[in-house]
């Protein structure tokens, strides 16, 4: 399955190919796709603590929404025979807040009533406050009244025995408040997905220590972790491991025994003590590694045990746009998120830029400018540039050999 595309024949894109020793980012996303199972373990959990949580199973409401016809606004409840002509004077024989029952509502009369009160056995619309006078007595109705008008009818919203939501579907806050109107108060839900997680590099220490000559903080961890986070997983967190062969084999074992998912940032590129691509192929497979894109060409993906593998590049904004990218969606489909594909939209650029080999993200600010949604380019677009990834709001893709000018339509990814 490849990445959802913006349909619009405006957007520059390229039909070029990666060069040949590395494969495109669709063919990257694709690769990896085809390779995710959800995972099929439940459990049932309380609707308070359901916010995020993956549905595994249809819900079927037991109950109408609402339960019974009942009142849209402030009003009165009439039969719309007797208000045909504007100016009709009808007598009001009852009040009907809601929470209560009215009696059976006499032709030529009108009940008051409440927004949610149950319209009256008889009447068959309500009429606005606003559109009537009244007295202690009697109600002067000052418009022509249709049949309907202002009822809002038992199942309206959800008929009982009807799906109120699939399998697959990842709870929001306004998923909670339909369950709930429904009266449903526990359901089965996806287990949450395990990721582990580890760093390598003995330049990198944990902020809150000095720095010695040579190092830096491990802004990666925190980075990862809270991409991880947002997206309600179980994180396994290893920390930082030593530059070593033995050590980074010994802690991928140990990570992906106890996980659906293992994701380690740097270690996989072609240096002399890049560990973490060897260990990959010593412990289990390597099935993809070189991607033609920019930032982020090195990220490598493949399976140890049962333990699917994702190795993102050490460069700071390399580490953030290749999640986006790649492990988003992934964790998705691990989840059983029946929309998991990325989606672009489109947008003006307010910038030039012409790219190379490599298809490129650039990071950019929207803007509203003449009534459109305009990308102002971060001047700078290094992959250690972390601040260009705080100041953005999201991506433009240039596609590999394409020239943007300033005005044109472009594929955008909001984080």
């Amino acid at each position: 399955m490849k990445n959802e595309k913006v349909k619009n024949s405006e957007v520059k894109t390229a039909d070029c190919c990666a060069t040949p020793d590395l494969i495109s980012v669709d063919q990257a996303i694709e690769k990896m796709l085809s390779q995710a199972e959800p995972v099929t373990k439940t459990e049932s959990v309380d609707i308070l603590d359901a916010l995020n949580r993956v549905l595994a199973e249809d819900l079927l409401s037991t109950i109408n929404v609402p339960g019974y016809d009942n009142s849209a606004m402030d009003g009165y409840a009439v039969y719309s025979d007797d208000c045909q002509t504007t100016g009709a004077k009808l007598p009001v024989t009852q009040r009907i807040p809601a929470g209560q029952v009215g009696k059976v509502l006499k032709k030529g009369t009108a009940a008051r009533i409440f927004t949610g009160a149950p319209i009256p056995e008889g009447a068959d619309a309500v009429v606005m406050q606003e559109m009537c006078e009244s007295d202690d007595n009697d109600v002067v109705i000052n418009t022509v009244v249709k049949a309907n008008s202002n009822v809002r009818r038992a199942g309206e919203d959800i008929a009982e025995g009807h799906i109120v939501l699939n399998a697959g579907k990842q709870l929001r806050a306004q998923e909670l408040g339909l369950l709930a109107s429904v009266g449903l108060a526990q359901f089965t839900v996806i287990t949450k997905l395990k990721v582990a997680t580890f760093f390598t590099g003995d330049e990198i220490v944990a902020p809150g220590q000095a720095l010695k000559p040579g190092q830096i903080y491990n802004s990666n961890r925190y980075t990862l972790r809270g991409l991880l986070q947002s997206m309600d997983c179980e994180i396994i967190d290893f920390g930082i491991v030593p530059d070593t062969l033995e050590a980074t084999m010994e802690v991928l074992k140990k990570s992906a025994s106890g996980a659906n998912l293992v994701i380690t940032s740097g270690g996989v590129s072609v240096g002399e003590e890049d560990y973490v691509r060897i260990a990959l192929e010593k412990l289990g497979a390597l099935s993809m590694w070189r991607i033609a894109m920019k930032p982020g060409k090195p990220v490598a993906f493949g399976k140890v045990d049962n333990a699917l593998f994702m190795g993102l590049p050490g460069n700071p904004v390399s580490v953030f746009v290749t999640f986006l990218l790649f492990a988003r969606p992934l964790i998705l489909k691990l989840q059983g998120i029946d929309n998991h594909l990325t989606k672009f939209t489109s947008v003006i650029a307010d910038f030039d830029w012409t790219s190379g080999s490599r298809q490129e993200y650039l990071r950019v600010r929207l803007h509203q400018e003449s009534g459109k949604t305009v990308a102002q380019l971060f001047p700078h677009q290094g992959s250690g540039v972390l601040s260009s990834a705080s100041w953005a709001d999201g991506l433009v893709e240039v596609a590999i050999g394409i020239e943007i000018k300033k005005g044109d339509t472009v594929r955008y990814l909001a984080f």
